[in-house]
């Protein structure tokens, strides 16, 4: 029987290549974007349903839980793979750093508002994280929106460390229930993800050597494309990290419980939800 997979961020790159590889294999699969048009071209290519959803805005992300609810009696896998980079420190209408808020506090809103109908369909909770926890994270939990110092790759790569930081986290409080949450790096992937950043990581997104020297969309979406096949705890252990399909290092700040928690409570009070 088909299983109901999520995909966020699907409207290109490789999100839109998991959904393509997905559905060739018979899963149901839900794109899900932040374009109206590149997600209905996506969605129509393969025959399969659809959400419009912008994360630089928490009411779309509140629309979109409802949705999802309201259609899908199971959601088998949750992948939370939309993010971005971006340049300067731009604040949301929300009152959240862009990088910040797209990348961690809106998968971190979409999961929790979903997060009955996961656990109990025994769900597996994707992240799309990034090697750029490791090499660009500077943590610091009393600034987590680079309020007193921001760049644009720092912000990002702590952001992708609050991605890992938030899926050991989930681990940690509804493993036991039935969840399984794992965070990957699809590799540094030719696309356009970067073009709205600016120095080094426009350069290296969007440079004339990119194709040449990146990962394909379509080997990047196969690495989502495996854990949201595998079998957890057999193909892949929950509360991981993946890279190249293999148990990969992050940031060491991710052995240690306490900054997770701390995140996961910050992040709940911001959003509105009971910790």
């Amino acid at each position: 029987m088909p299983r109901t997979i999520v995909i966020t961020g699907a409207s290109d790159g490789i999100g839109a290549a998991s959904a393509r590889q997905l559905h060739d294999i018979g899963e149901n699969v839900v794109v899900v974007g932040r374009n109206p048009d590149k997600t209905a071209r996506v969605a129509d290519a393969i025959g399969a349903d659809s959400f419009v959803a912008d994360f630089s805005d928490l009411a779309q992300v509140r629309e979109l839980a409802a949705g999802l609810l309201e259609r899908y009696p199971r959601i088998d896998v949750l992948a939370n793979n939309a993010g971005g980079i971006f340049g300067d420190r731009t604040v949301t209408g929300d009152g959240y750093e862009l990088t910040f808020q797209v990348n961690h506090l809106a998968p971190f809103l979409l999961t929790n508002l979903l997060l009955e109908r996961l656990i109990g369909s025994a769900a597996s909770v994707i992240q799309t994280s990034s090697a750029a926890a490791r090499l660009m994270a500077r943590f610091d939990g009393d600034d987590l929106q680079g309020e007193r110092r921001y760049s644009s790759t720092t912000a990002y790569g702590n952001a992708k460390l609050a991605n890992v930081l938030s899926t050991k986290e989930l681990h940690r409080r509804y493993g036991d229930a039935g969840l399984s949450a794992v965070a990957f790096h699809p590799g540094v992937i030719a696309s356009s993800f970067g073009s709205t950043s600016d120095g080094p990581m426009k350069f290296l997104y969007g440079g004339p050597l990119a194709q040449k020297l990146m990962t394909s969309t379509d080997v990047g979406g196969a690495r989502l494309t495996w854990l949201a096949l595998g079998k957890p705890g057999v193909d892949w252990e929950p509360g991981g990290f993946y890279s190249n399909n293999k148990p990969a290092r992050t940031n060491k700040i991710a052995d240690d419980p306490a900054p997770a928690r701390l995140l996961w409570d910050r992040s709940a009070e911001l959003v509105g939800l009971s910790s």
